[in-house]
């Protein structure tokens, strides 16, 4: 199925209007090509260009359309007239005379193996003449040719006043589509197109993923007899036949995804993510868009493809494309010298954009007007890792690497599958662990910041809506509001909203939480989260010697908030577990949000039910 949606896709971006965004077609590949060797039609060496140019600090080669490089092993192998400096000079760089003999040996053998009708090119006489007579003294009178020897870089050859390398010369292209198909390949069942076709022994490697070698790896590979099907040792290839041209087509395709600067591509966590649609669509970047970090020089990217979603599912238009086509997500991961699927999906994009939404709306929750309306994943990730003082986010590189992946796996399974329990259990234990500190703002950084608070709620609301597919009527649960529930009677979402108007009433008591070094959230929230039964009488005395400091306004509002949290709660619980954990983080940030009528902060005229007004950030 990845295979088959890999090759449909190469078949789209052959035909592609842009000429930038089309794919080569198959015996052809795109390389990087740094140094071109310009020579005149007698066979004398012009120049030796370098092709590259500075991006950022470093030197990015510029890319060619050439015939498809060999698969290489240990042993010698040439392209087609483009390699590396040993293979195309025959000059030593690495102290294997012999080695490179050989090298430039089959360098020449695979040029003269070409049909006559190639042979008698202009291009390929020009360079058969320089290479019977290579002047290594003219070579290295050249300013480039320090760096293409220090690098054993890779070279091709262009003819003089031509704009095409040789190689793309029209009698080298079509010889190179002949040649592709080899006549001794066995003939089989292709895997993919279903057409008997010959087989591709080695499939090309797969480059950019993260953490895979450098090289290349590969999703189909076979080299021991472990993963040999019957009958077929060392065939390797044979064992999961793909043709040549598919196997060229979805390799071709996945390393397009893959590129540098890639805008269908985001690393999340260990997984190189791509994503990709069936037809031609607008939403084919979205995810990429959603889910990675906006660019510094446009901020509202992010958020103008959330919306561009939710607008889509709201109104059931989906620009040019159809609701029914299929949009893919596949992540990889390194796994030594192969791939590993890490999650794929195929879904419509109808569903694509009601998973999204509702991804966004499990994480909706009231917030101060700086905190993102849509926090990207890095964001989520970073809000449950451990900041030192000089840190604004948390380390992501300290959570599992296949932790993001998982989330993003959860996403786009369906809007019941729960996100990881390890997502869960990091945000808690973060509220925990937290200790205040100063921000770069000079603010005091909290236990439940609303990034937190957020991915607290999501977690909480998937696993609930999983429980309550299968319970009785009577064991429905509620899900959790994005802002103060004051039906909410869990004895952990009433302890964290008590713990709040506590802090707040110690407060009140100093004249501002700013004249305060320190609240009872610094030294009680961890045992007050976790045991509040053996904790809770030490806040009840502190309770008593604040309240007496409040004007007689005040104390009545407070006392009467008190009373109704404790009316819903018959008796403190010794202990709290995880989930209810989570709800006292939840019910802390709700009632911290929800500030009281300022008319009771005047100590003016008493008011009963606190009013929400626009949060503050917590």
């Amino acid at each position: 199925m990845i295979l088959q949606a890999l090759n449909d896709y190469y078949r789209r971006k052959c035909d592609a209007s842009d000429p930038a965004q089309r794919l080569p077609r198959y015996g052809l590949e795109q390389k990087e090509i740094p140094f071109l060797l310009e020579i005149s039609p007698e066979g004398e060496l012009l120049q030796l260009r370098d092709t590259r140019e500075l991006n950022g600090k470093r030197k990015v080669a510029r890319v060619f359309r050439v015939p498809m490089g060999i698969k290489k092993t240990s042993g010698v192998a040439a392209n087609l007239l483009w390699d590396t400096l040993e293979y195309v000079l025959g000059v030593d760089t690495k102290g294997k005379p012999e080695r490179v003999a050989e090298q430039h040996a089959a360098f020449r053998a695979r040029i003269a193996a070409l049909p006559d009708a190639a042979l008698e090119d202009a291009g390929i006489q020009a360079v058969t003449r320089f290479l019977d007579r290579i002047d290594l003294t003219q070579l290295e009178r050249q300013p480039a040719w320090e760096d293409a020897l220090e690098s054993n870089a890779v070279l091709s050859f262009r003819l003089q006043c031509d704009q095409d390398l040789v190689c793309q010369r029209t009698a080298v292209v079509s010889a190179a589509l002949n040649v592709s198909i080899g006549d001794d390949a066995p003939q089989a069942m292709c895997l993919v197109t279903g057409e008997q076709a010959p087989v591709e022994r080695l499939h090309a490697s797969i480059k950019g993923v993260w953490g895979a070698q450098t090289s290349g790896a590969n999703i189909v590979s076979f080299n021991a007899r472990a993963f040999e099907s019957y009958g077929k040792a060392e065939r390797q290839g044979e064992n999961a036949p793909v043709s040549q041209a598919a196997a060229f087509a979805y390799t071709t395709a996945l390393n397009h995804l893959l590129r540098k600067d890639s805008p269908q591509r985001i690393q999340v966590g260990d997984a190189s993510t791509v994503f990709w649609t069936e037809h031609d669509s607008d939403f084919e970047t979205a995810a990429a868009d959603i889910f990675g970090d906006p660019p510094k020089d446009d901020p509202d990217r992010s958020t103008n493809a959330v919306q561009a979603v939710l607008d889509a599912v709201q109104s059931g238009k989906w620009g040019r494309s159809d609701e029914t086509t299929r949009f893919y997500v596949l992540g990889l991961a390194p796994n030594a010298a192969r791939i590993s699927i890490r999650f794929y999906h195929c879904v419509t994009l109808r569903e694509l954009g009601h998973r999204i939404a509702q991804h966004f709306d499990d994480l909706s929750l009231a917030r101060g007007s700086y905190d993102p309306q849509y926090p990207s994943l890095k964001r989520l990730l970073q809000t449950v890792c451990l900041a030192t003082s000089s840190q604004t986010f948390g380390d992501i590189d300290r959570l599992p690497p296949n932790l993001g992946g998982a989330i993003v796996d959860a996403i786009f399974e369906s809007e019941n599958t729960p996100y990881p329990a390890l997502w869960f259990n990091a945000a808690v234990g973060r509220c925990r662990a937290e200790q205040a500190k100063k921000t770069q703002q000079g603010t005091q950084a909290q236990n439940v910041p609303y990034v937190r608070a957020a991915v607290i709620k999501a977690c909480l609301n998937r696993q609930i809506r999983k429980t309550n597919l299968s319970a009785p009527d009577h064991l429905i649960e509620k899900e959790l509001l994005p802002m103060l529930d004051l039906t909410n009677t869990n004895p952990g979402y009433l302890l964290g909203r008590l713990f709040a108007v506590l802090e707040r009433i110690q407060e009140n008591a100093a004249g501002g939480g700013g004249k305060l070094n320190s609240t009872i959230r610094d030294k009680y929230y961890g045992a007050m989260a976790s045991s509040p039964g053996i904790v809770f009488p030490t806040l009840d005395k502190l309770k008593v010697a604040h309240l007496k400091k409040l004007p007689w306004r005040q104390k009545e509002w407070f006392e009467k908030l008190i009373g109704e949290i404790l009316g819903d709660l018959p008796d403190i619980p010794r202990q709290l577990s995880l989930p209810d954990q989570g709800r006292f983080a939840l019910g802390y940030y709700h009632q911290r949000q929800d500030r009281p009528p300022k008319a009771i902060d005047d100590s003016s005229t008493p008011s009963t039910t606190p009013n929400p007004a626009e949060g503050e950030s917590v």
